[in-house]
């Protein structure tokens, strides 16, 4: 009931659109993985979905499982099962004759087939309502007898497209751990789509993050988060902090002056936005010797067991997070701690890099070290530029 999923350049792009709905997706889900296809509506994710499943044709790029393609099979063929945010129940059937289903479909005799049914029933912990019609179910009970019956046909992948998104939060937090409970017994190769965060940390061994039909980055959720490919997914991933500036050896230069930053191998010098989540932060007294930052608290937002305080400091904005109840008011001066391994550079694109030019020299106008290496990349980018001409 496992298999490897394998995608390789998969693209669908629809008439009279000006862009691709996903372009080139390359994804690998290891049997007995869990892959989160994490991104906001409207990205791609539910069109990958459809494409691996066979429910649409893509323009090109190949589908295996198992090492073998299924891209020219009908999707009843291809081993997989899809739990949608609607549950599809068949009305007239029992609870119990749904999810025996497939596997009547399939050539099973009714004994049989109701026999597995009830096995599957028992694992979603249902088992009491078999006789009962989905008419008579609450949206909790009716997306675990969908899971059950997907459970239930044996695929090789089982597809979740947002199956829970329809949820309060507290049926949909039961249904996250029925899924671990199901995932621990049965080891099943799943493929997620979500647009919530915390089910994709909850649910998935790793996450792929696609932003209009792009995927930006596939790791596990240690790396998203500590170490995000771009300012895109650090954005996507709730950051808030971005501190422009160059980076010069092992410091970033800018608007707060030097701060020394982790050595990373074949991190180049150049323009770069130096990155600390908000989470990291930590905010002691001004004249703290741990401070890094000093600011004026301009707004305090609650968030539940949180408080997010934004401070306005030489670099503009700059947000931190205090456990609820703290007493930090608006207008106070605060120091803001930056952890020396929450410091992230990521590289800036070309978009902004000339504003970093003017911004990098020095009070006397002299060129300074950071101007210089400014100047450096930009002749390179336009080198690069002219030879990709030639």
């Amino acid at each position: 009931m496992t298999a490897t999923l394998h995608v390789t350049g998969l693209r669908k792009q629809y008439t009279g659109s000006a862009a691709a709905a996903i372009a080139g997706l390359d994804l690998t889900v290891s049997s007995g993985s869990c892959v989160a296809l994490l991104g906001p509506s409207g990205s791609g994710k539910t069109t990958a979905l459809r494409l691996i499943a066979g429910l649409d044709a893509p323009d090109c790029g190949d589908v295996r499982i198992g090492g073998v393609s299924v891209l020219q099979l009908p999707p009843e063929r291809r081993g997989m099962a899809m739990v949608s945010q609607r549950p599809l129940l068949f009305p007239h059937l029992t609870v119990l004759d749904n999810v025996a289903f497939a596997a009547r479909m399939a050539g099973a005799s009714r004994r049989a087939a109701r026999s597995a049914a009830s096995r599957y029933l028992e694992l979603v912990q249902l088992g009491a309502l078999a006789q009962r019609r989905p008419a008579t179910l609450s949206g909790g009970q009716a997306q675990r007898v969908a899971l059950a019956r997907g459970l239930a046909a044996e695929p090789s992948v089982l597809l979740l497209d947002e199956p829970f998104s329809a949820l309060d939060p507290s049926l949909r937090t039961d249904m996250h751990q029925l899924v671990m409970e199901v995932r621990a017994i049965l080891e099943p190769t799943i493929l997620l789509v979500t647009h919530d965060q915390l089910e994709a940390t909850t649910l998935a061994d790793s996450i792929a993050i696609v932003v209009e039909g792009q995927l930006l980055q596939h790791a596990g959720q240690q790396e998203l988060f500590g170490s995000p490919a771009s300012l895109e997914v650090y954005r996507f991933l709730g950051g808030l902090n971005e501190i422009p500036g160059v980076l010069v050896g092992a410091g970033h230069r800018s608007a707060l002056g030097v701060l020394p930053t982790p050595r990373m191998a074949g991190r180049p010098d150049g323009p770069a936005v130096l990155t600390v989540r908000q989470e990291s932060i930590g905010v002691v007294a001004a004249d703290d010797e741990d401070a890094d930052v000093v600011g004026v608290v301009a707004r305090v937002t609650p968030r539940g067991p949180r408080t997010l305080l934004e401070v306005t400091t030489k670099a503009g904005p700059l947000f931190a997070e205090l456990p609820a109840g703290r007493g930090v008011g608006v207008g106070a001066v605060v120091g803001l701690a930056l952890p020396m391994s929450a410091r992230l550079v990521v590289p800036e694109s070309g978009g902004r890099r000339r504003d970093r030019v003017a911004a990098a020299q020095i009070i006397d106008g002299s060129p300074s070290r950071e101007t210089q290496v400014l100047a450096g990349a930009d002749r390179a980018s336009e080198h690069s530029s002219i030879r990709d001409r030639s």
